[in-house]
């Protein structure tokens, strides 16, 4: 019995020492695991501050660095764009819905011969964009429609522009609004030289367009489209501007006065869009669509406006003045070739090359030599024949440009009074019925033969290009096209020479001439 409480008294003796042993065992593993824990929360506090140290010095990386990666991440971006069917947000309705009512559709009518004997400087490419002749159905020959395009409301009192090609030979000129509504309109004026016309409607209270900032335009910016194109009215298409001052030869003048400077996109244009607008997507008028480029007469993927800083100076011009004050630097321009920069010791190709002058122009009196290269004007950079046109056709007779020019590897800066074409700084004004080609005693519209003609018919006159309904002319059935080679036996061939031979006539005339054709005719006018 002794024996047995003795061992129970030794094992709770070792009981106890173990029990001590194993808590200080289990006290010695807690701080062990409060290190490991302290220790392990180190590590991700540490590698977390090192993503932001990396995040923060890779993205100073990209804003010093530019250049390769960017360029790859947005190409990247535009991927995933495209992946869901084009760029977030973007919704074209509230612009289509405000702009769409100021376009209009214009329908020309008159004599068919009108389009094939009047103005030749478009080629088979323009006739295939507004479309050719096409008879009404009273059959009536001098009654046809002739042309269908588009147009702009630029002020709410009737104020239209649309291209002088759509307009050009016609008799009578028609205006349908967005609202069906139709009008007879008025014949402004028009410039060829940029291929824009203004009509007057009487109406008041109209949707209009708001000019844009043209030059602001950015390639890539996307764009839309409003016109008529093959009759069906008010459609809208979109696109983005693909490049800007380019020049595609539709205005190919004698005189060199064309101006080409378009904004390309690649929105939907077709025959009958032209005259119509380009808008940016505040609804503003930024161009007004002229031309395609195409080898089948309808779009092919790319179409061209006339610049709005272009057509809001024609438009005041012909507003004002009754036809277009342009005003000349005199000078015969090329564009900077790897040749001539290497002549001209330049670093890089930029600049618009002066090749010649002409003896009474603004340049040569201001001082400019051949073989300068102009760099901009009015502090705006010129790289090409386009931009350097599209910049001084802003500008009138009397008005000063900045000139920078390149002589001698030398900045060189000159003021320069612009001028007309007849060398000085005087402002005509015209109207449309006093201008040159237009004869108000006869109620007819003029233009002078082309080389071809002369070469054809072996002889000069004067060409009939447009016909005033209720004209002397109109009512002895001349036909549009006729070439009238005398008057009263007097022989003309230019329209101040018509102009003279008509001065102060009065009672019966006799007029010579041959038609297209060649036939020989004999008219008689009462005046």
């Amino acid at each position: 019995m002794k024996l047995r409480i003795r061992y129970i008294k030794f094992g709770q003796k070792k009981a106890k020492k173990c029990n001590l042993r194993i808590n200080k065992l289990f006290i010695k593993a807690m701080e062990i695991n409060n290190r490991t824990y302290l220790y392990l929360a180190g590590l991700v506090v540490a590698a977390f501050m090192g993503g932001i140290l990396s995040l923060m010095a890779y993205t100073q990386l990209l804003e010093t660095n530019s250049g390769h990666y960017s360029q790859q991440e947005a190409l990247q971006g535009l991927v995933r764009q495209a992946s869901y069917g084009g760029p977030q947000n973007l919704d074209f309705t509230p612009v289509a819905k405000a702009v769409t009512p100021a376009v209009v559709h214009i329908k020309t009518f008159g004599n068919a011969q009108a389009m094939t004997s009047g103005n030749q400087m478009f080629d088979d490419m323009m006739r295939d964009f507004f479309g050719g002749p096409e008879r009404r159905q009273d059959g009536d020959p001098d009654n046809q429609r002739l042309s269908s395009g588009s147009g702009v409301i630029i002020e709410a009192n009737g104020f239209i522009v649309t291209n002088n090609h759509v307009i050009d030979g016609a008799e009578k000129i028609v205006v349908a609004l967005d609202n069906k509504k139709e009008y007879d309109a008025k014949l402004i004026g028009t410039d060829p030289t940029t291929d824009l016309a203004l009509l007057k409607i009487e109406a008041e209270r109209l949707p209009f367009l708001g000019y844009g900032n043209s030059d602001a335009v950015q390639i890539g910016e996307w764009v839309l489209a409003v016109g008529n194109p093959f009759d069906l009215t008010s459609t809208v298409t979109a696109g983005i501007v693909s490049a800007k001052a380019r020049s595609i030869n539709i205005l190919r003048r004698a005189d060199g006065m064309g101006v080409e400077s378009f904004i390309q996109t690649d929105a939907a244009v077709n025959p009958g869009n032209s005259g119509g607008a380009l808008v940016n997507l505040k609804g503003e008028l930024i161009g007004i669509n002229t031309a395609i480029a195409t080898q089948t007469g309808s779009y092919s993927g790319y179409s061209f406006a006339v610049p709005a800083a272009i057509a809001r100076k024609v438009v005041q011009d012909l507003k004002e003045f009754g036809s277009v004050q342009r005003g000349l630097l005199g000078v015969t321009i090329k564009e900077v070739t790897p040749e001539i920069a290497t002549k001209l010791k330049m670093s890089e190709i930029k600049g618009v090359y002066v090749e010649s002058l002409t003896a009474q122009g603004a340049a040569k009196s201001a001082g400019i030599v051949a073989g300068d290269l102009i760099l901009s004007i009015d502090g705006q950079p010129v790289n090409s024949v386009p931009e350097l046109q599209e910049s001084v056709a802003r500008h009138r007779p009397g008005d000063v440009v900045k000139v920078k020019l390149l002589r001698d590897s030398e900045t060189v800066d000159l003021d320069v009074k612009l001028k007309n074409k007849d060398g000085n700084t005087d402002i005509v004004q015209q109207t449309t019925e006093e201008n040159n080609t237009f004869l108000s005693n006869v109620g007819a519209e003029f233009r002078e033969m082309t080389d071809e003609e002369k070469q054809k018919h072996s002889t000069g006159g004067v060409v009939v290009t447009r016909l005033l309904e209720g004209s002397k002319l109109k009512e002895s059935n001349i036909p549009i096209g006729f070439i009238i080679t005398h008057v009263e036996k007097e022989k003309v061939s230019s329209v101040s020479e018509l102009r003279t031979a008509l001065a102060d006539r009065t009672g019966g005339l006799l007029l010579e001439g041959i038609t297209q054709e060649g036939r020989k005719l004999f008219f008689a006018i009462g005046l």
